[in-house]
């Protein structure tokens, strides 16, 4: 019956349910789970693995490491069981929000090409089984990925055991569009042999000894849609400025017509801002990214990408329903890689990205904070951008310029927590405009955020805070006692803005 799907007949009689699959996982191990944002995720293992623990009562913690983000609510339901002791290296659900902010599970939040270097230097705890999502498993064990990568072949590397999750609903049609390359051991390998977007360098699954695979649980499951939401007015004006941009480096002669290979992160700004491709100019794009989102296969559509590189794929339900229905038509134009090789700053630097990212707020000087809202609570983790931001030819942020209808200004005196430094960013945008901060020193920069970026009802307030900074002098001058006043003022009164109290007229 699965012999298409498992075409290694020892491995036919490893079949297994994911109740027997989630009994041989014990307390303290350490779980590899495929997936990368909501793309590519194992499901019935983890969901076994929680009713177990609720039926049996049972008290076990388990240490789960991903690509990135999970979807089918695995994550929610880990969390509210109360079995995971440590998290890394990316998430983005509020329940496990919640316990990590509570200080219920340990989260550690790495770059996402620095999970693989961890687990071979052995300085994070050993992967006691690997859980991965596939299509299909070669004669010799291969083990071809569903709609992403992620850290997966890492995990099935060094993991003691395998566990497979065949997922019969994930399209036959995705086998061929993975390459998977493995560097070697730091101090032993040679330069990762990539020069161009479309390069081929790996293979099409990921190779392990099949004595590994202790079991293959079959599932038939969709991936969980994407979140995205369609672009707003304010997005669109964000594209609009950024699109200026490029117009201005072609002429200059800082870029070719083409503009250069494009990462964009995850989410609905980043996406809305891909989208202003495309009623542009610009075609023959070529995307090496993280994450292909509806607009990426909107561009490809469109004739405006000639080709994209990224790690997973992760669709709204519609766009999700028309690509895997015409996956043969991208295939010559699409590649999925592990993580680690589409965030390698080897490659970013060599094939000089444009790198767009999202910032929950960045200050007058140029530092952007990527993760935790007031400074102490996380939100998702820094993901891949301090990948790009660091190494791209072109580093940029985006945010709208205020929150909270209104309540909270993007744009602050300084950001309440650090995670690109303003030596990593090139240039922030918001609906307001654009700030080109490079060749400038931080008076210049601060000035330019201000007047460009900030919305006007905050200007007043982050000028007053400059022009005060100003009089004490220094390279980059802050009022130390007032760098956090917008924070402070926000958790008082629950709005940034300051208020004016209107004097009475005298009789």
């Amino acid at each position: 019956m699965f012999s298409q799907r498992i075409r290694n007949e020892e491995l036919l009689n490893r079949l297994v349910t994911a109740e027997e699959a989630a009994t041989w996982i014990q307390d303290g191990m350490t779980l590899g789970l495929s997936g990368f944002t909501r793309a590519g995720d194992v499901k019935q293992v983890p969901r076994a693995l929680v009713d177990r623990a609720k039926k049996s009562g049972e008290s076990f913690k388990v240490n789960v490491y991903t690509g990135a983000s999970m979807g089918s609510e695995i994550d929610a339901i880990m969390a509210e069981a109360g079995i995971v002791n440590i998290r890394l290296p990316f998430q983005a659900d509020g329940q496990m929000r919640a316990k990590i902010n509570g200080g219920e599970i340990n989260y550690i939040d790495q770059h996402l090409s620095h999970t693989s270097e961890a687990i071979r230097s052995g300085s994070i705890p050993p992967i006691d089984i690997a859980i991965v999502e596939a299509v299909a498993v070669t004669e010799d064990g291969g083990i071809v990925p569903s709609t992403s990568v992620g850290n997966s072949a890492i995990f099935a590397e060094y993991a003691k055991e395998i566990i497979i999750e065949l997922n019969l609903r994930q399209s036959p049609a995705l086998e061929g569009i993975h390459d998977i390359y493995t560097p070697a051991e730091q101090g032993e390998r040679g330069p990762i042999p990539l020069t161009q977007v479309d390069q081929r360098i790996g293979t099409a699954a990921i190779h392990v000894d099949p004595a590994k695979i202790k079991g293959i649980v079959v599932t038939d499951e969709s991936d969980s849609p994407s979140t995205i939401v369609p672009p707003d007015e304010e997005t669109a004006q964000i594209a609009a400025h950024l699109l200026e941009l490029l117009r201005a480096e072609v002429a200059a002669g800082r870029l070719p017509n083409t503009l250069a290979p494009m990462q964009s992160g995850i989410g609905s700004v980043a996406n809305a801002v891909f989208h202003g491709f495309l009623d542009s100019e610009f075609t023959d794009l070529e995307v090496y990214s993280e994450v292909l989102q509806d607009a990426v296969f909107d561009l490809l559509d469109a004739g405006k990408i000639r080709f994209a590189s990224g790690c997973s794929i992760t669709l709204s339900p519609e766009k999700s329903e028309q690509v895997m229905k015409d996956l043969d038509k991208y295939k010559d134009r699409l590649l999925l890689r592990p993580q680690e090789i589409s965030n390698h700053p080897e490659i970013v630097r060599r094939l000089g990205l444009i790198a767009i990212n999202t910032a929950l707020e960045f200050d007058i000087y140029g530092n952007v904070n990527s993760t935790h809202v007031m400074g102490t609570n996380m939100m998702n983790g820094i993901g891949g951008s301090g990948d790009f931001a660091r190494n791209s030819r072109l580093g940029i942020f985006v945010t709208k310029s205020t929150a909270k209808g209104g309540a909270i200004s993007s744009v602050v005196p300084f950001v309440s927590h650090v995670d690109h430094t303003e030596h990593d960013v090139d240039i922030v945008v918001t609906e307001q405009g654009i700030a080109d901060l490079r060749g400038l020193a931080p008076r210049q920069r601060a000035q330019v955020i201000i007047d460009n970026c900030a919305h006007p009802m905050y200007r007043p307030q982050l000028q007053a805070y400059f022009d005060e900074a100003c009089k004490r002098g220094g390279q980059t001058p802050h009022v130390l006692e007032k760098a956090f006043s917008f924070h402070d003022r926000f958790r008082e009164t629950r709005s940034m803005l300051e208020q004016v109290e209107e004097k009475q007229p005298v009789c």
